[in-house]
């Protein structure tokens, strides 16, 4: 009887998992749709990514020009210390003409997968490595004008480098710790320019810790 009662319970559990496998397919294929490139109008790259200007007929039929980043896509990672600290960055954004506050994060570079690049990002801008790593998802960072995708990660057992933080040469960066706390009176204080990635990234690292 017991074996039955196990057989029935894993079968239970496939059909569970094949319904949640087939829901996650099926909401895939209806929202994942792509644009047909009619035209290309223009294009110019640069050191990390290429803007194109296409004439695109979408989904819905509609055909018009649009502008679109193209962008090999990146990784981020919040680091949380033995002692429950957040390492974050204070680093210059030339775009804003302003420092924001962020986790370290970099571009994946050609053949690279995102959980090596992030670790080979941490160090240069933190100067830690970590040896546990959990996956938070993804975002789109802005999807009106790029196809740009982060790759979000939690850092933990993290052990400080013996080397100096250099990062690259056009980066201007000051490594910070903060209590959580700290971190979310910052954000809900309306004083900070948030970093959008930030915030999404901190979000999923306190439901993925809630959850231990």
């Amino acid at each position: 009887m017991t074996t039955q009662n196990g057989l029935l319970n894993d079968l239970q559990n496939q059909k569970i998992t094949v319904r949640i496998f087939l829901f996650t397919v099926m909401s895939d294929n209806l929202y994942s749709k792509k644009s047909i490139i009619k035209e290309r109008i223009s294009e110019l790259k640069t050191k990390k990514f290429r803007f194109e200007i296409n004439r695109i007929q979408l989904p819905n039929g509609h055909e018009g020009e649009y502008g679109q980043i193209i962008f090999p896509n990146a990784a981020l990672a919040v680091p949380i210390t033995a002692d429950n600290k957040v390492i974050l960055l204070r680093q210059y954004r030339f775009a804003v003409s302003r420092y924001l506050l962020e986790f370290p994060a970099g571009t994946l570079e050609i053949g690279e997968t995102p959980i090596n690049s992030i670790k080979r990002e941490i160090q240069e801008e933190t100067g830690f490595s970590a040896e546990k790593w959990d996956r938070l998802g993804s975002l789109v960072n802005a999807p009106g004008y790029s196809d740009e995708v982060i790759h979000l990660f939690l850092a933990r057992e993290l052990s400080k480098l013996n080397s100096e933080v250099k990062g690259d040469l056009d980066e201007d960066i000051e490594v910070l710790m903060m209590d959580p706390e700290e971190l979310d009176n910052l954000i809900s204080s309306g004083d900070e320019i948030l970093d959008a990635k930030t915030v999404t990234a901190w979000f999923r690292a306190k439901q993925f810790l809630d959850k231990l």
